[in-house]
């Protein structure tokens, strides 16, 4: 499949009301479950979620884009939000994350006036040289990937619970 910006946007615009509906006035219960020591709960990804919108997608493109001769990333460091957040309620997180995925969203749309663009590089410093393209693709399939994984803590929860329909539930399964 080929890189097609507004397909992209059709994702990271609905992220945030995902999120919403899914995860909008669960009980602590729901939130707070993991998959096991090292993992992280259905709150702690959108802490994530808000990190990568102030730190990662448009701060890289925008080096991408820039005249610098340095287009080296920083390190984003994907584990900040453990030490914030922490006193937030799951709805703070979600309208902050809203607010900030629509700024982001805005940016993107004003940053790329051709397709040619797509094609500027950056230095990730674990991938080396990276197109636009590349890392917006990857904007997208990141939500779907958190999307994928806040459903599977959340079906763990329930792991037992649904005796011999386990076998039913593929997403028990793993």
């Amino acid at each position: 499949m080929a890189f097609n910006l507004p397909e992209v946007i059709e994702i990271l615009e609905r992220t945030p009301n995902v999120l919403e509906q899914y995860l909008g006035g669960l009980s602590s219960d729901w939130l707070e479950s993991n998959e096991g020591e090292g993992t992280w709960n259905p709150s702690q990804v959108v802490g994530h979620l808000i990190e990568g919108e102030k730190y990662n997608w448009i701060p890289r493109l925008e080096l991408m884009l820039s005249d610098k001769s340095d287009k080296r990333f920083p390190v984003f460091d994907r584990f900040s939000h453990l030490q914030q957040y922490n006193e937030w309620s799951i709805e703070e997180k979600i309208r902050e994350f809203s607010y900030l995925r629509a700024k982001s969203i805005k940016k993107l749309k004003e940053l790329f006036k051709d397709d040619t663009q797509f094609e500027m590089k950056g230095f990730h410093p674990e991938y080396g040289e990276v197109k636009a393209r590349e890392l917006i693709s990857t904007w997208a399939v990141h939500d779907l990937t958190h999307i994928s994984q806040i459903t599977r803590v959340l079906a763990k929860r329930y792991d037992e619970a649904v005796g011999p329909w386990k076998s039913y539930l593929g997403i028990l399964k793993k």
